[in-house]
């Protein structure tokens, strides 16, 4: 089995391609994560790292390159097998958590296991142990109206573990936080990741919380360079 969780070569995305008004966002982006690895994506507003992560995550396709997760190439996959692989595969988290509100924090981590076929009894397990090694468990049947934003961030971390992702793609996720809070989300974050094994690919402007990963990218003008 491959060692490597995320392989981009040579991605390339443009929007209008072909007219007058395009823009190329990016340019023979060649990115690639070991397992386990948590690296971070440095980027000045604007230069695409959204862009990059959606086609990370198979969210959206690239004019060019090729896109492998977990070893396996699916550049051309069908929309049911992207799917497939975006459920099993991938973990996303956002600057903003993205909870149902009508359900808790432990019911917002078993909903996705619920979809993927796993059992109640299993699936409010593992609910349990992710809000354990974030710290709030105490807070698992509040529903996110009453959690503080940083609590809301971590239950939005747990969710996206829920299924047991190889791969996690982060886009800006302490940017809404202040400093303090940031911090404390961060290493919930890092705790997370290394206790269940899986690598991250993390967008952010923080560059101290950069620099306590593993290594850095930077991505400018289309392109992607270490940092």
């Amino acid at each position: 089995m491959s060692d490597v969780a995320l392989r981009l070569t040579g991605v390339s995305k443009a929007y209008n391609a072909g007219s007058p008004a395009a823009v190329e966002v990016l340019r023979g982006v060649d990115v690639s994560l070991t397992k386990g690895e948590v690296v971070a994506l440095v980027a000045p507003s604007g230069a695409g790292k959204s862009t990059l992560l959606h086609i990370a995550g198979l969210l959206d396709t690239p004019d060019g390159g090729t896109v492998e997760i977990a070893g396996s190439d699916v550049t051309g996959a069908s929309d049911r097998k992207r799917t497939t692989v975006r459920r099993d595969e991938v973990g996303f988290v956002y600057q903003f958590h993205h909870l149902l509100p009508e359900f808790s924090a432990q019911e917002n981590i078993v909903l996705p296991q619920l979809a993927a076929g796993v059992s109640r009894r299993e699936a409010d397990a593992r609910a349990a142990d992710l809000l354990e090694i974030v710290g709030i468990s105490a807070r698992a049947h509040h529903r996110p109206a009453a959690l503080s934003g940083g609590e809301q961030q971590r239950v939005a971390f747990c969710r996206a573990l829920a299924n047991r992702p190889s791969l996690l793609l982060a886009d800006e996720p302490t940017g809404n936080l202040d400093p303090a809070t940031s911090d404390t989300v961060f290493e919930a974050l890092m705790t997370l990741v290394r206790e269940t094994g899986l690598s991250a690919l993390i967008a952010t402007h923080n560059m101290e919380l950069a620099a306590r990963m593993d290594r850095q990218v930077r991505l400018e003008q289309g392109k992607v360079t270490p940092a």
